[in-house]
């Protein structure tokens, strides 16, 4: 059993349950010593993370608990779970090197620290309270992927394109995930931010004479910071889906990619150290469909790991949409669609996919796979 506040810590040692199983994750524990010493035995009892004074920390180690300390030196806190986009970019007044995204970054690439033991250690932490956060974050909602190419530049027709699929599919009540990047992924998740159609007029235009991410990643990040804050303001107690929750967006980067910031239009980023983990995590949780628009090696990559278990398919529940949009771009440009039609032959798999010109038509296709 995890508990992750002090009230469901406080409730659980009030009752008298037993502690043996529980998993205390990223918790303040100051000042908890003489509630710990009112037990027995804490045998099977977990501490992950947060802060645990010495008083606390003998007291539960004396008493048989397991406690993983908070890990220094490096630039994450490996228990921490999903980030907010102000958590991803904090001191960006001066300048993106200086933001926790960057320094994980140059930690990452660090050689030594790719190889060490230790540094292997907080990531494979981190990677998998990321995960546990986001199994929690998803749970029981319909989650469409939008897919696409980190090159689609703020104030073309294609980004109002794709920012105007993640509001639609938002407003049906779709959690839209992308990959988190900027391009398309930003977009999408723009889109699901903004409460309504003049909203997003207003998000598209300041952002259309702003900076690529490739000219000036800080103010291209701090534009983006400045509309996100202002659409919270406009829709305060508004921002919701078309069933009434808040959160409509998540996007799921990792520092693999280092080079692409994360966008700051998701309501959560799980943001990965490793790839792969983070591509798998991503698809599999799309269970309402995925979206793909224009893209290039990485968008390529994301398609053939969704028609993998599209192929493989063994019973005979209806499998989710696989819609590429872009025609030209799919047979010609990239020719994708092709050998995903020769893979699909004969196969259930083939209902699944569709190739069409624009995004209307792949949230038509979205809905009606949900109704």
């Amino acid at each position: 059993m995890e508990i992750e506040s002090l009230a469901a810590l406080a409730h659980h040692l009030g009752r008298r349950r037993p502690l043996r199983g529980l998993r205390l994750q990223h918790l303040d524990l100051t000042g908890w010593a003489d509630r710990f010493a009112e037990r027995e035995d804490l045998t099977g009892l977990v501490v992950l993370g947060g802060v645990v004074p010495p008083e606390v920390t003998r007291v539960l180690l004396q008493r048989g608990a397991i406690v993983f300390p908070g890990l220094a030196d490096a630039p994450v806190d490996p228990w921490r779970g999903l980030y907010g986009p102000e958590d991803l970019y904090s001191g960006l007044d001066q300048g993106y090197a200086a933001t926790p995204d960057a320094r994980a970054y140059a930690w990452f690439l660090d050689a030594t620290s790719r190889t060490d033991a230790y540094a292997t250690l907080v990531r494979a932490i981190h990677d998998d309270s990321v995960t546990d956060e986001l199994d929690e974050f998803v749970a029981g909602r319909n989650v469409v992927g939008v897919m696409g190419g980190h090159a689609l530049h703020r104030g073309s027709a294609a980004y109002a394109g794709a920012a105007r699929l993640g509001h639609q599919l938002a407003e049906a009540g779709h959690l839209v995930a992308t990959g988190g990047g900027p391009g398309a992924m930003e977009a999408a998740n723009l889109g699901a931010l903004c409460p309504d159609g003049d909203a997003l007029d207003t998000a598209l235009a300041r952002l259309a004479p702003g900076p690529s991410f490739h000219e000036d990643l800080t103010g291209w990040a701090r534009l983006a910071l400045d509309v996100r804050r202002d659409v919270l303001h406009l829709s305060a107690g508004r921002l919701v889906d078309g069933l009434g929750r808040s959160a409509r967006s998540v996007g799921i980067p990792t520092w693999f990619y280092g080079h692409e910031p994360p966008n700051v239009f998701c309501d959560a980023i799980a943001k990965y150290f490793s790839n792969a983990i983070r591509e798998d995590g991503l698809l599999a949780r799309c269970n309402g469909g995925i979206v793909v628009l224009p893209g290039a090696a990485g968008t390529v990559q994301e398609i053939f790991q969704a028609a993998t278990p599209l192929y493989y398919a063994a019973d005979a529940a209806p499998l989710p949409p696989l819609v590429l949009v872009n025609e030209q771009h799919w047979t010609e440009a990239v020719p994708v669609w092709p050998a995903l039609q020769a893979i699909a032959a004969g196969r259930r798999m083939e209902q699944s996919l569709h190739l069409v010109d624009g995004v209307e038509a792949a949230a038509t296709i979205i809905a009606q796979r949900a109704t």
